[in-house]
C-alpha cells in the first residue's frame, strides 16, 4: 500500500445548513426553534437536529416521546428503556421526571471533526428518527392511554399538506 492510500481526504464540515439541505432532500417538515436548532415532527413525536462541540463537529438527532404518563411509571419506563438498551445500538435512551410527568428522549451523537459526506448525513438522520419511531411505538403499545403532550415548539411555515415521502421515519405536521 502506497502512503497516497493513508492520506486523509477532505470532507465538507458539518453544518446545520447542510443537515437542512439533508432534510429537505426527504421532503421533511421542519423549522428553527428559540434556540436556532432545527426540529420537525415524525408521527408526532418532536426531534431536533441538533450540532455541539468547539467547532459544532458533533451531530444528535434528539427525539422526544409524545405523550406522558404519571410520575408514578417512571420505575416501570426506565425499566423499558434499559431493556431496550440492553440489546439494540441506537438510539440512547433516557427518562426523567418533567413536571410530575415521565418524559422520555432518544439522542444519537455521532461526531463528524473530519468532515461528513451527504451519504453519512442520510444515514445518520435515518437512524437517529427510525430508531427512536422504533422504541417510542414500544411505549405507544405499553401505554395506549398515554396523553399526548402539547406540541413542543411547532415548526415555522409548514407546507399546507403533509409531504408524500415514505421514509420509514416519515414527516408529519402533528
Amino acid at each position: 500500500m502506497s502512503s497516497a492510500e493513508h492520506e486523509p481526504t477532505s470532507l465538507p464540515a458539518l453544518t446545520a445548513a447542510r443537515i437542512a439541505q439533508r432534510l429537505d432532500a426527504r421532503g421533511s417538515v421542519y423549522g428553527t426553534d428559540k434556540d436556532g436548532d432545527l426540529v420537525g415532527r415524525w408521527d408526532g413525536h418532536p426531534f431536533w437536529f441538533i450540532t455541539l462541540g468547539q467547532s459544532k463537529e458533533y451531530l444528535q438527532v434528539r427525539g422526544r416521546w409524545a405523550r406522558q404518563v404519571p410520575g408514578t411509571e417512571f420505575g416501570n419506563v426506565l425499566l423499558g428503556a434499559n431493556a431496550w438498551s440492553e440489546t439494540m445500538v441506537w438510539p440512547k435512551v433516557f427518562v426523567r421526571i418533567e413536571a410530575e410527568q415521565v418524559a422520555v428522549y432518544t439522542e444519537h451523537t455521532v461526531d463528524y471533526e473530519h468532515g461528513v459526506t451527504d451519504e453519512q448525513l442520510d444515514l445518520h438522520l435515518t437512524i437517529g428518527i427510525a430508531s427512536a419511531l422504533r422504541f417510542f411505538a414500544q411505549l405507544d403499545e405499553r401505554y395506549p392511554e398515554a396523553v399526548p403532550t402539547v406540541p413542543v415548539e411547532r415548526p415555522a411555515d409548514p407546507p399546507a399538506a403533509p409531504i408524500a415521502y415514505h421514509d420509514p421515519a416519515r414527516p408529519t405536521l402533528d
